[in-house]
């Protein structure tokens, strides 16, 4: 948790006194701590809602779209209440949160109507708040005034209220939800982020684990515990460990699975104490959100690309240089850092989040030439020990897989997850279920068969796509599209950027070196290895019938038919060849749209389900935001841009609306072929990001993310759209001039190709082709002609973009 107090974070501030009263700024739409932290007297300047909302402005020329206020005042000074935020707060949640869970949404059954008085009447005149959107937001403002700044009243701007929801989203991500999803680990709160909801009832001490390799950090450490047992002699005493040499040994981190804690990752060095001793400060990072409270590999990449977006490039930088820590001192990118973590790593995506962060960072920092060697430095180790090396690679397919090392049952899942697979084997050695998840991790009872399913089940979590029924019992010996695309964009990354930066001669320091392998990289080994790894995805998992990459089994030597929405992976990576991509835009994306974007797989795919055969969240029906991220820019990369704009537009309609009707939810995944309540998924664990009282807080990170980046691919015509909460297809017939029985005949065509209103610009069969020809096209990143061609062939285009993306470099 972040040492600075956070303004929205309400334990941040419970020892504020209340104050009286506060004046809202003349910016109806100021961060909270500007709104409310400000005891000052302001007097507004805003006219009307349209003139005083830059958001609004730039996305609309003569005509601007809003949602309707309660009344239309006259004169042209907007509304602003006078309201008693206790008193207000009682009698709005006893009238309109009817089932009492602390929200104020559509499913609520009240009169959908309070009173509020008048500041320009001094309390004398009442106004009408109406409708679920209005009063969802007022009761997240009075949440806000009361619980994090502890006012008696407040002056709110109705123009807060009805505000555009868009702009609304977009702003609370930006202000409030990055920030409350910051963290950083030091001795201001070490004793606080080392607590792990996912393990509890193990020793709860808090507890650090420090790397050999860093032992300033573990005298810094074992300082901090010293200081706070004298401070805090009743409560429990941080325990501070050292890590052996190599501390991935699977044994060594089971037994660490009765000691629990948190691995130590990189800080920033401070002055020393009066007494000579070092002082550090952690680097912050940003967590997901909900259970999950650590520094998360693919997830940090995803949120990279939002923070991006709203200005934030230090906090990026601050994410990868962590990561450069992890690979140095735990020898891979880790899953998260905690310790049941040590074995296990995640979908590797260093090499672009670094030349994204570089690309922000480059004209403002003097050291950011070494900031980006040190992560492509990080990226080549990594690349060595963790993917091409014993167990992850395959020496026949030449691919890689995920496979990391482990004993038993993984301690970090929910209570009730392996229940039902471990209870006859307790039986079968008629021993209690804890009895003999205790033995059997210990290895003094051997069952083979059990042994294979939870070697499949680390390597699903290692995945990301913790659970699918692609993976599930088979995971361990896929060499899966999504691994390999990941690992193709590190070889065109690398390649590249010892071409450009580093005179195609990259010397490795020996304390990145990997015994056996070169002691300088060159540009020309990457490319060889791109085109190589290319050509096998080609050979072994290209399937030109379906239109789509499938993953490939390395044992049975054969693709395994899943359909996945990670065949757009190759896509994203630039792996796929142009002629590729046009048949999966035309194949494979109308098996995967749906109302509300791309689900993770098809229906088909994933088969029935039922009690005896449960669903999977990142199976149909479900949609997740890292796919439609990557989908996304891999449409723009080889020049399908209304698709992508298209796709962009349903995922941000979704999340807008569930965000209006459900008292601003945002979730970690949604189930995108409903067209109302996406956000209400029951799979395995639920959904994170649903449960709070009064408002949402934090969000949830790749969401946050995938809201700001698809705002940047969709253009001011969708955004105006969007604002007002139109949906796709009423969008689509507006502006393709339809009637309203030709839109419904091209649905219902759409549908029977199994596309789900898939409706692009064009018919079905002729859209991949037809929206290609009329966008310009896309660069690879820090790539030239005659690299391009080494890697791609001299057909595909070189040209690539992304949002986020400065015109000075190339594209990631």
């Amino acid at each position: 948790m972040s040492s600075q107090r956070s303004p929205t974070n309400p334990r941040a501030v419970t020892k504020r006194q209340r104050k009286a009263s506060v004046s809202a700024p003349a910016d109806p739409f100021a961060p909270s701590e500007k709104y409310y932290g400000d005891s000052k007297s302001h007097v507004s300047k805003a006219r009307t809602y349209s003139e005083h909302d830059p958001f609004i402005n730039k996305m609309t020329s003569n005509q601007s779209h809003y949602r309707r206020g309660s009344h239309d005042p006259k004169g042209n000074v907007p509304l602003k209440y006078r309201i008693k935020v206790k008193e207000t707060l009682r009698n709005l949640t006893a009238r309109e949160d009817t089932n009492q869970d602390g929200q104020i949404t559509i499913m609520d059954g009240g009169p959908k109507v309070i009173q509020l008085a008048t500041k320009s009447s001094d309390g004398l005149r009442r106004f009408d708040v109406r409708g679920t959107y209005m009063l969802s937001n007022l009761l997240q403002e009075l949440t806000i005034a009361d619980d994090v700044y502890k006012l008696d009243e407040i002056e709110l701007d109705e123009a807060r209220l009805n505000e555009n929801p868009v702009h609304r989203l977009s702003r609370k991500i930006r202000d409030e939800f990055w920030r409350n999803l910051e963290r950083r680990i030091d001795g201001s709160n070490i004793k606080v982020v080392a607590k792990d909801t996912k393990v509890e009832g193990l020793d709860p001490r808090p507890r650090i684990y420090v790397p050999i390799g860093a032992p300033k950090q573990h005298e810094y450490y074992t300082r901090i515990s010293a200081e706070l047992a004298a401070a805090y002699p009743n409560e429990p005493r941080l325990d501070v460990r050292s890590l052996p040499k190599d501390p991935t040994d699977p044994r060594y981190v089971r037994d660490l699975n009765d000691y629990p804690g948190l691995l130590a990752i990189e800080m920033e060095p401070l002055a020393d104490t009066p007494k000579g001793e070092p002082d550090f400060r952690g680097l912050p990072f940003v967590v997901p959100g909900g259970r999950f409270n650590e520094l998360y590999g693919w997830d940090s990449y995803m949120e990279t690309l939002g923070l991006l977006i709203d200005g934030k490039p230090d906090l990026c930088e601050s994410m990868v240089k962590h990561f450069c820590f992890c690979i140095q001192h735990y020898g891979k990118i880790l899953n998260a850092n905690r310790t049941y973590y040590l074995c296990r790593s995640q979908p590797p995506f260093l090499t672009d989040m670094a030349l994204r962060v570089f690309d922000h960072i480059k004209d403002m920092k003097a050291d950011s030439a070494d900031f980006l060697k040190r992560a492509m430095l990080a990226a080549i180790k990594d690349y060595y020990i963790t993917w091409t090396a014993e167990p992850r690679y395959d020496p026949v397919s030449h691919l890689s897989c995920y496979r990391p090392d482990g004993v038993g049952v993984p301690p970090e899942t929910e209570a009730s997850h392996f229940v039902h697979i471990l209870t006859p084997y307790a039986k079968k050695h008629k021993m209690t279920f804890e009895k003999f998840v205790e033995e059997y991790n210990q290895q003094r009872i051997s069952e083979p068969e059990l042994d294979e399913y939870f070697r499949h089940d680390r390597s699903i979590r290692e995945s990301g796509h913790d659970t699918s029924y692609r993976l599930e019992n088979v995971s361990a010996d896929l060499a899966t599209v999504d691994l390999n695309s990941c690992l193709y964009k590190y070889e065109i990354d690398i390649a590249r950027t010892i071409r450009f930066f580093f005179g195609d001669r990259l010397e490795i320091p020996a304390e990145w070196h990997v015994k056996g392998k070169s002691e300088v990289e060159t540009s020309s080994t990457w490319e060889k290895r791109a085109k190589e790894r290319r050509k096998r995805m080609n050979d072994l998992m290209w399937n030109e019938e379906s239109g789509m990459f499938f993953d490939y089994n390395v044992v049975k030597k054969e693709q395994t038919g899943y359909e996945s929405v990670t065949t757009f992976w190759a896509m994203w990576a630039g792996a796929a060849t142009p002629a590729q991509a046009a048949t999966m835009v035309r194949k494979a994306l109308p098996l995967f749209e749906k109302f509300g974007g791309l689900t993770a797989s098809t229906e088909k795919s994933r088969g029935e389900v039922g009690l005896e055969r449960p669903n999977r969240q990142w199976d149909y029906p479900n949609g997740w935001a890292p796919q439609q991220i990557l989908a996304w820019t891999g449409l723009l990369r080889y020049g399908f841009e209304e698709d992508a704009q298209r796709l962009a537009y349903r995922w941000i309609y979704m999340c807008t609306k569930a965000f209006m009707d459900y008292n601003g939810v945002v979730v970690e995944k949604y189930n995108v072929t409903k067209e109302d309540g996406a956000h209400d998924v029951d799979a395995e664990y639920g959904n994170q990001g649903a449960n709070f009282k009064g408002g949402p807080t934090e969000g949830f990170g790749w969401v946050n993310a995938s809201y700001v980046y698809g705002l940047q691919i969709v253009n001011e015509h969708m955004k105006r759209a969007l604002s007002v909460v139109t949906p796709w297809w009423t969008f689509y017939q507006m502006t393709n001039a339809l009637s309203a029985k030709e839109a419904e005949e091209i649905r219902e065509n759409a549908m029977k190709n199994n596309s789900t209103a898939h409706g692009a610009t064009m018919p079905i069969a002729q859209h991949a082709f037809g929206a290609a020809s009329t966008s310009p096209s896309l660069a690879h990143s820090h790539e030239d002609e005659a690299g391009h061609k080494a890697t791609h062939g001299a057909a595909e285009s070189k040209t690539h973009h992304g949002p986020g993306q400065s015109k000075s470099g190339g594209a990631h």
